[in-house]
């Protein structure tokens, strides 16, 4: 339950399923898979897809590396947020498009899990909203070169610590791909 007033509605937020992002990616094609099929889930039962694309000097706009991914298309209607700080709330339009939308729970997907998906994981949170992550429907490439676990891990120790997640009022939580249900609250 949020703690957003009036703000009853879901919506499925893809984060940064762009080619440069996820070229190196842990999983790379079972993620993009299992995002694919909770894009086209959400627009079966009328639920809002949110995307986020970043951008910065590598991920140049308009560059082959800042496009999304060639198996996923936001559609013409869906609101398309670009960002250029690791949480999608940062100097954005997504609280807007959010609050436009009467939106108080937020599935979580895309990359990278121990970048852009943690932070707009905890922002959202601490904005008052419902966060729930896919634990299938997330990655991050190989970071160990310079000291973190390899990306399984990283994978593993995020679903670990947002399944507890807990604050007043609102809810946290991971989901398997398959169990995604948006009408949950």
């Amino acid at each position: 339950m949020t703690t957003l007033e009036n703000r009853p509605n879901t919506a499925l937020l893809v984060i940064d399923v762009q080619n440069g992002v996820v070229a190196g990616a842990h999983a790379r094609d079972a993620v993009v898979a299992n995002v694919g099929s909770l894009v086209e889930k959400a627009r079966r039962e009328r639920v809002p897809v949110v995307w986020v694309q970043h951008c910065d000097e590598g991920l140049a706009r308009g560059s082959d590396d800042w496009q999304i991914v060639p198996e996923l298309s936001p559609g013409e209607a869906e609101p398309l947020v670009e960002k250029n700080y690791g949480d999608s709330f940062e100097d954005t339009t997504l609280e807007t498009v959010l609050s436009d939308l009467r939106i108080g729970r937020l599935v979580v997907v895309g990359a990278q899990t121990d970048a852009c998906i943690r932070s707009t994981l905890h922002g959202a949170f601490v904005r008052g909203y419902d966060a729930t992550l896919v634990s299938d429907a997330h990655t991050t490439e190989d970071q160990t070169e310079w000291g973190a676990p390899p990306p399984d891990q990283v994978i593993a120790h995020t679903n670990l610590y947002w399944t507890y997640q807990t604050a007043p009022g609102r809810t946290a939580g991971t989901v398997k791909t398959e169990d995604v249900d948006f009408r949950a609250s």
